[in-house]
């Protein structure tokens, strides 16, 4: 164990190393500014001395140049402005003019002109710019849960539509006659959502029973100016909350007839967005998520009859996925490119509308991440994916294009390594970047359909970063509970380690199922790498339960969020401390925010065997308490006992180890009273811990001084050392 005068050192010594990082300038990403031709483009390139470099780079030779001497234009500027440019010159827009012999730049929020001949700046009058967004798929997304509006006027634009006392009413454009379809509607339980057809004979509309939210509240206890805390309040689902439903009819405008569609209410969202057959207005397919996440369906309606088919009805024994579920409908040719988990990994299918049949676009034991673009003409599909190359770690993300037919799969990026792509106008080209956490990062243009062409953009040495004496994180690879399947995590380990001396170990916990975690990208600052200065080794996991692996990998989390991954996280820390004798397992800390607090916690009490102390920060500690469409994805619909069983509440009497909760007390992600509802059960039970209660702050960490607390309770728990007596200044000298 450390003197607390060793102790003082390592705080000192923490401090040095993250301030030298700071200035240590690795390129990690360029944000290209393309022209509108999109035969090149600008970037920014941060430089060691605090300066930026700003270059031009022609897209068809790769020639790369300096666009302006940036010392120059700093000069100009302040003789114009007559304000200081010594900190961080960073320039946010800017275009070219005169080919390229002229600037027009903005500057903290204003513009300027510059001739870079004689780099004489005047104040810019025209700022007109075209903004291209290098990562924007060729499609707009839209997601199910978003809300929508419809046009109340008819294709033809003859009449509208509108509600009226809860009533559906048709007026004329042309002679304003007014003619209402429907008599029982109410204030309180009213028509609405209204869609015409295509050949403006029908209208689509839906019976509504609204459900009003319900809201949780806070109280802001430190308002300046004040002297009474202020209660505020926002609308909140919880799991098991009513939600307003929805249920489908169709009006024949000129009989005025109605049908109701052969098809459920809708409980689960809003009304859906209607797809109508190209050419017909016979047939409309709406998408419908069943609550509870169990059943998926894209239904076919027959506007003349009601009638009804499923197109796609996708159902499952633990949970559809329901943000991952992608869907993209071609209508030129009646087919959805769609993707789903269904054969136990996460692929593009292509369906047949009109027949139903499906056809398997990719294959095999890895996983399609997201769909970037498709392209309807071409017949192709843009998407990215994790898990195809073997040889390396199954989280990294490559990109990839191939038919409509499952043929001519083509990787964008073959090169080993976590990618993120860009795309310059018409997508002639891209920038690749590609790192992992202990490589640093390649960016090069690339020409599209042509891969292996490349021409270098940056590659940033890692000498003077290893120059600050920074040990570089480990990727390691453990088996699972089933000793079959790998886990991968990452170690950070001290810069001044004594390979003699075992080290405590803090887990970096997140365990939501909405993703993985660990990171896969090169970075310089990391939280866990400064706790580790202070003489921690600090993981981080992806255990079972979290996302982007197969179908059974993630299902372990159904009806079961306490179970966290955590025999995989043992089994990895075991095996880690298996190969290194640095590695103490028999003092390991956890902490984590938000579902990482729940798990935090959740560590002490499922697993007091093996973690000891944790620090725990906005946790949603009992699922009924946070919100209704993240918990109910993974503890399903309705609710259940295991919802309470699992509770870190319902457990607080298990607690044995040592514990910090911080909560925001304006926390309006996680309702505070989850923290709280904890801290008096654990009082109940008569349990020690310690509680930080931050005013005013939102959804967080407890940020810089709750980032304080929890190295010094690890210090305090794990080393057993008393941490510097801030109050009295307490300081080292090194």
């Amino acid at each position: 164990m450390p003197s607390h005068q060793q102790l003082l050192q390592s705080y000192q010594a923490a401090d040095l190393l993250d301030s030298a990082l700071k200035k240590v300038a690795v390129v990690n990403r360029i944000k290209p500014n393309w022209a509108p031709a999109g035969n090149g483009f600008w970037y920014a390139k941060a430089l060691n001395n605090n300066d930026v470099s700003y270059l031009f780079v022609n897209a068809s030779t790769g020639d790369k140049r300096q666009l302006f001497e940036t010392q120059r234009l700093r000069e100009a500027l302040e003789k114009l402005t007559g304000l200081s440019q010594k900190e961080r010159f960073w320039i946010t827009d800017m275009f070219t003019g005169d080919q390229d012999r002229s600037i027009t730049f903005k500057v903290n929020d204003k513009w300027f002109y510059c001739d870079l001949k004689s780099y004489k700046c005047m104040p810019a009058t025209d700022t007109t710019m075209k903004h291209y967004d290098p990562e924007a798929p060729l499609q707009t997304r839209r997601y199910r849960w978003e809300e929508w509006t419809t046009d109340s006027a008819s294709a033809d634009k003859k009449r509208v539509a509108y509600i009226k006392n809860g009533n559906i009413y048709i007026k004329s454009l042309l002679n304003q006659a007014e003619v209402q379809l429907t008599t029982d509607g109410t204030t309180d339980k009213p028509w609405g959502n209204v869609t015409w057809s295509p050949d403006n004979s029908h209208v689509v509309a839906y019976r509504i029973d609204p459900r009003k939210s319900k809201n949780v509240y806070y109280v802001l206890s430190s308002v300046p100016g004040t002297t009474r805390g202020e209660l505020k309040s926002h609308e909140y689902d919880q799991p098991g909350d009513e939600f307003t439903t929805y249920q489908q009819y169709l009006f024949n405008v000129d009989t005025r007839t109605k049908i109701k569609t052969e098809t459920d209410k809708i409980d689960f969202f809003g009304a859906p967005v209607l797809h109508w057959r190209k050419g017909n207005s016979r047939y409309f397919t709406f998408e419908k998520a069943d609550r509870g996440h169990q059943r998926f369906r894209v239904i076919q309606v027959d506007v003349t009859t009601g009638a009804t088919r499923n197109i796609i009805d996708e159902k499952t024994k633990t949970f559809i996925y329901e943000q991952r579920i992608y869907t993209y409908y071609c209508p030129d040719t009646h087919e959805i490119v769609w993707i789903t988990e269904k054969d136990g990994w996460r692929h593009i299918y292509l369906v047949d509308e009109l027949t139903g049949k499906e056809k398997l676009v990719t294959t095999g034991n890895w996983v399609v991440r997201d769909i970037d673009s498709v392209d309807t003409k071409k017949r192709m599909i843009w998407f990215k994916g994790s898990g195809k190359n073997a040889a390396e770690n199954p989280y990294n993300m490559h990109f990839y294009q191939i038919g409509f037919d499952g043929k001519n799969l083509v990787d964008l990026t073959p090169e080993k390594g976590n990618h993120q792509l860009s795309y310059s106008p018409y997508r002639k080209y891209f920038i690749d970047t590609y790192s992992e956490v202990n490589t640093a990062p390649v960016i090069v243009l690339k020409r599209m359909g042509a891969p292996k062409a490349v021409h270098m953009l940056e590659h940033s040495p890692v000498n003077d970063l290893l120059a600050t004496g920074i040990k570089l994180p480990e990727v390691f690879v453990a088996k699972a509970r089933d000793g079959k399947t790998d886990i991968w995590g990452v170690v950070y380990r001290p810069a001044n380690m004594d390979p003699a001396k075992a080290y405590p170990v803090i887990e970096n916990i997140y365990a939501g199922p909405q993703d993985s975690f660990v990171p896969k990208s090169f970075s310089v600052i990391n939280e866990m790498q400064s706790i580790a200065q202070l003489g921690f080794i600090v993981v981080q996991i992806d255990g079972m339960g979290t996302a982007n692996r197969s179908k059974a990998f993630h299902d372990v989390c159904w009806h079961n969020l306490a179970d966290a991954g955590f025999e995989d996280r043992i089994l990895w820390m075991k095996a880690l401390a298996a190969k290194y004798p640095q590695v103490d397992i028999a003092r390991v800390g956890v902490y984590g925010t938000s579902a990482g607090g729940q798990n935090s916690a959740g560590a002490l009490l499922f697993h007091p065997e093996f973690y000891k102390s944790a620090v725990s920060a906005c946790g949603c500690h009992d699922n009924r308490i946070d919100k209704q469409w993240w918990n109910e994805q993974w503890m399903g619909y309705p609710v259940g006992p295991h919802y309470e069983a699992q509770s870190n509440i319902t457990n607080a009497g298990k607690l044995t180890g040592n514990l910090l909760l911080i909560v925001g007390e304006a926390d309006n992600n996680v309702p505070p009273e989850s923290t709280f509802r904890f801290a008096d059960a654990l009082i109940k039970n008569n349990k020690m811990f310690d509680l930080l209660v931050v005013p005013g702050m939102g959804h967080s960490d407890g940020g810089k001084y709750g980032r304080l607390k929890k190295r010094d309770f690890f210090v305090k728990h794990l080393l057993q050392a008393d941490p510097p007596e801030r109050n009295r200044g307490e300081k080292a000298v090194l």
